[in-house]
Parts: structure tokens; C-alpha cells; sequence
């Protein structure tokens, strides 16, 4: 089964903008339709309750509020279904204790810059196929 990119929602939670537009670019190169952009992880907080995305596309290295603190933060929100929002954290940062961190926090996935196109449409494949809620994209 293939995954109709052009039904999902995608947030980008990312402070450089020169990577988010890339982000952008290619999601919009596989056919996402609906992409939501913000520049830290506390507007980004507020852009999940408020657009409800599919997938959340967060780096993990920003201010005031890091990519860490977005994923607690997600999921933490008391809103119906809000606090299993997937999460695929973007990072330059290959760190063991990172790492441990975003599969104690049940991080859905985990990209290490720079992204390609095939990395980043095969973190959508693997989020939308393992979680039952989204076979609606599925074709």
C-alpha cells in the first residue's frame, strides 16, 4: 500500500529558516498539500492544538523552547488525541542520550540532517503504516 501524501497535514517546527523552506520544498516535492511552518517549539505548541497536523517535523536544537520540551509538550496536552500527534524529530545530532531521550518520549522517528527527499518520505511511510489511526492515507 502506498500513502497518499497529498491527504496529510504536516507541521514544520524548525528555527532556521533556510532549512525549513528545504523541508518545505521536498514535502511539497511528494506531494504534501497542507504544511504548517513554525520557528520554535513554543509557537509550535500552540500550531499543533490549532491545525491539528498529521505529523510534526521537529528539530530538536532551538530557543526558547527546544524540540525536547515541544515533544514533552505534546504529549502533555490534555486535548482528545493532541498528545499522540506523531513526532519525528530533524536533528544534526546523533547523540546516544538524544537518541534515548526521543524513545523514552515516544518520538516517532528521528532524522539526522541533512534530509533527502527518500529519508524524509520514508520517516511519513513508516509513521502512517505502524499507526492504525491513519490508514485513511494509505491507497
Amino acid at each position: 500500500m502506498a500513502v497518499d501524501y497529498s491527504k496529510l497535514s504536516i507541521l514544520i517546527v524548525e528555527d532556521d529558516n533556510f532549512t525549513r523552506g528545504l523541508i518545505r520544498k521536498v514535502l511539497k516535492e511528494i506531494g504534501v498539500r497542507s504544511i504548517a511552518e513554525s520557528s520554535n517549539g513554543k509557537d509550535g505548541l500552540m500550531e499543533v492544538v490549532r491545525t491539528r497536523p498529521d505529523i510534526v517535523f521537529c528539530d530538536i536544537h532551538m530557543a526558547p523552547m527546544n524540540g525536547k520540551q515541544f515533544l514533552q509538550g505534546v504529549r502533555g496536552i490534555k486535548v482528545k488525541d493532541v498528545d499522540k500527534t506523531p513526532v519525528i524529530f530533524l536533528t544534526g545530532d546523533a547523540d546516544l542520550s538524544t537518541v534515548r531521550f526521543a524513545k523514552e518520549h515516544n518520538v516517532n522517528g528521528y532524522l539526522v540532517k541533512p534530509i533527502s527527499l527518500a529519508k524524509l518520505r520514508d520517516s511519513i511511510d513508516a509513521v502512517v503504516s505502524s499507526n492504525t489511526g491513519m490508514t485513511q492515507w494509505l491507497t
